[in-house]
């Protein structure tokens, strides 16, 4: 069982017909000496308890199948039947006496039954009030049983005893065409769900399709990456922009929130980087173009980004970001945060994004990462961190960037719970100057 609304009708239904099933099994059983003592004092007590809480069980398994205001009016039938119940089981424990309440107990039984049998009958009230497409057999069902009902209430105040074979067949009846609309609506939702998934399992594809296929050639860089989504799709984006076989670009996004609308977000940042190539030398020129762009778009959602260049022939690099977190700079035994941020975009229509620039040389180590690779928390609710990952970075400066990364991650993986799912999307990028 999955522990969604659309299982629990399932779960209610179950009940309620167990709940029947021993009512009549429990007095002719008390009655059957060679069964222990200690069953035949506690029938009565069970039999009391069960008389009295069948009514709130039934509401609960009908809650799972409304809507609307006739979810109101079940919900305060099981309010008052729970009071009936607690004082009718209390009377029975001080008098003896099982059936004093009883007749409240059925009179708000008979009130639950017009009700539903009024909203199951009449087209206009199903659809309004119950969450099924289709009310045909739980229609025919509760008409039957309402019948039943009515026909062995009205008989026997006229003093006719009916089999009771009768009363035991309309709720199974009843009970069949209750479960046949609950699982109507278990595989409605399974529908429903497989549809969703492979809608994002084409998102998927899609959202793969405008990342880069493969890291570009430049001279004197050796460059590896690591994209893990968090869920089917991630809000996560990077881009590489070639200016020629020495200089390149390195775009790296993060949309607040998680899912399919922070990929939308990072599929318009796709379309938006391809306007930003005429000033890919400029990194603040970059970061103002890109806010411009996607501050209409965004409403509710801000971005961070990351923008590094790096050109490898003049040896130098220039940095920008818009509430990022900061670049790694590993040169050496020394690791350096280059930190030169501006505000998130979203915020301000024409902020301001200061450009740190840097001498690069070779053995230089660059790493851009989204926050996905600091904030995981372990067992305690303490952060990966920065402190954890510089400390990586630091026992792994020797090792090329491909093996750093299945490191570092390989970290990030076990500082996590093993009964916890990834916590963000991460995205990673090492350049080597070599």
């Amino acid at each position: 069982m999955r522990r969604r609304s659309g299982m629990r009708v399932l779960i209610w239904l179950g009940i309620w017909s167990a709940m029947y099933g021993a009512l009549r099994l429990i007095d002719p059983l008390a009655a059957v000496a060679r069964l222990p003592h200690w069953f035949q004092v506690c029938a009565p007590y069970l039999d009391t308890v069960i008389m009295y809480l069948i009514l709130v069980v039934a509401s609960r398994a009908w809650l799972e199948l409304s809507t609307g205001k006739l979810r109101f009016f079940l919900l305060a039938v099981i309010f008052v039947g729970l009071a009936i119940a607690v004082a009718g089981i209390s009377v029975f424990l001080f008098t003896g006496d099982r059936n004093k309440l009883i007749p409240y107990n059925n009179i708000l039984a008979a009130c639950l039954l017009f009700v539903l049998v009024t909203v199951v009958a009449v087209p206009k009230l199903a659809r309004k009030f119950l969450v099924l497409s289709d009310r045909g057999v739980l229609a025919v069902g509760t008409l039957l049983f309402t019948v039943e009902a009515l026909y062995t209430n009205v008989a026997g105040s006229m003093g006719h005893r009916t089999s009771a074979i009768w009363d035991s067949l309309g709720f199974a009846v009843f009970l069949f065409s209750i479960g046949y609309a609950a699982l109507q609506m278990v595989f409605a939702t399974e529908r429903r769900l497989f549809s969703i998934e492979n809608e994002l399992a084409i998102a998927r594809d899609i959202q793969t399709s405008i990342l880069p296929s493969s890291s570009p050639e430049i001279k004197n860089l050796r460059i590896t990456t690591a994209y893990r989504p968090m869920a089917a799709v991630a809000g996560d984006f990077y881009e590489f922009i070639p200016i020629d076989q020495h200089r390149i670009g390195f775009l790296v996004a993060d949309v607040s929130g998680h899912g399919v609308p922070a990929a939308l977000i990072a599929s318009m940042i796709k379309v938006a980087a391809q306007t930003v190539v005429p000033c890919a030398q400029d990194p603040d020129e970059v970061l103002r173009v890109l806010n411009r762009i996607l501050s209409a778009q965004l409403h509710d959602q801000f971005v961070t980004a990351a923008y590094l260049l790096i050109d490898a022939q003049n040896r130098k690099a220039r940095y920008s970001a818009a509430g990022h977190p900061p670049l790694l700079l590993s040169r050496g035994s020394q690791l350096q945060r280059i930190e030169s941020n501006g505000i998130v975009f979203g915020v301000s229509s024409d902020p301001d994004y200061p450009v740190r620039d840097m001498p690069i040389c070779p053995g230089d180590r660059f790493i851009l990462y989204t926050d996905g690779v600091i904030e995981p928390e372990n067992a305690t609710g303490a952060s990966f961190g920065d402190s954890k990952l510089e400390e990586v970075v630091r026992n792994n400066q020797s090792r090329p960037p491909l093996e750093l990364v299945d490191r570092l991650l390989s970290e990030i993986r076990q500082w996590q719970p093993a009964s916890l799912p990834q916590q963000d999307d991460i995205t990673l990028i090492v350049i080597d100057v070599v």
